[in-house]
């Protein structure tokens, strides 16, 4: 009993002092043969192998690369729904179990925008690794909810059933959530796909506010432009790293060939077409 009360006592993992808010070290995926999801130590089919990279608190990273690169497996490690095969993940020193300090938002193809939920239940949901589990949301929990809201200019939505949105809207209604949450690392898995310029604009404007908190943001998108304008890093994955750094230095002609590979093609004029197209294990 004292254990129990010691957890809901102490909600999360404590961080280490000093340690990066994400590292992995030598970290390998392999799918068990015929088997969709089970990672095993033995199989051949990689999703990700020997991944090692450190990403510190308040950077913006872009992780770039085709279809079937392994980016929605990268994140599914560091939010701790899958395990490697080998090698280490942990998240300010401790591996992602336990951790209420991670917010993902997925795909929005991925998410049942039908299931009768309000915009403030939605962000609300993000309060349970701070409120604990089988306890009523007080006061200040829909403070902070409401006040979340308002930071990504959706107080308005409050009452309005998250199906009702447009895709733009939706998906600041998600970082709301993440900021609910009190999150200090947040992943976002293609969260521009299909959002006009200006929706796109009022999302960095809000990944901007959160700098001076300094939340950590990951977001896999397939816009290389987009990646070389907005980001601090970019992280170019097929399977492995193939560079990570700034722009420049990341995204040049024979780094893109050996991520894209046949995906892409070089003009006479140093002019690239890339045409992607999907494949297993993203």
């Amino acid at each position: 009993m004292a254990e129990i009360v010691r957890q809901i006592a102490h909600r999360g993992v404590a961080h280490e002092h000093g340690r990066p808010t994400l590292e992995m070290q030598g970290v390998t995926v392999a799918y068990a043969a015929g088997v969709n999801g089970v990672t095993t130590t033995r199989g051949t089919d990689y999703a990700l192998k020997d991944v090692s990279f450190q990403v510190g608190a308040g950077e913006r990273i872009a992780v770039v690369g085709p279809n079937g690169a392994g980016k929605s497996t990268l994140f599914k490690l560091i939010v701790g729904t899958l395990r490697p095969s080998q090698g280490d993940v942990t998240i300010f020193g401790h591996g992602p179990a336990g951790h209420i300090c991670i917010a993902y938002v997925p795909q929005r193809s991925q998410i049942d925008w039908g299931f009768p939920v309000t915009v403030e239940d939605v962000v609300m949901m993000g309060r349970v690794g701070q409120i604990g589990f089988f306890r009523w949301p007080r006061r200040r929990d829909w403070a902070v909810v409401h006040h979340s809201l308002e930071r990504v200019g959706a107080a308005h939505l409050a009452r309005k059933q998250i199906g009702e949105l447009s895709g733009g809207q939706q998906q600041r209604v998600f970082v709301a959530r993440a900021l609910a949450q009190e999150a200090e690392l947040l992943l976002l898995d293609e969260p521009l796909t299909g959002l006009d310029l200006p929706s796109q604009e009022a999302i960095f404007e809000i990944l901007d506010g959160l700098r001076p908190d300094g939340v950590t943001v990951l977001v896999a998108t397939h816009d290389l432009n987009l990646a070389a304008e907005r980001f601090d890093r970019v992280m170019l994955l097929n399977r492995k790293i193939v560079a990570l750094g700034a722009a420049t230095a990341v995204l040049t002609t024979d780094n893109l060939l050996a991520a894209y590979g046949g995906h892409m093609t070089v003009l006479n004029d140093g002019d690239m077409l890339l045409a992607d197209t999907c494949c297993d294990h993203d």
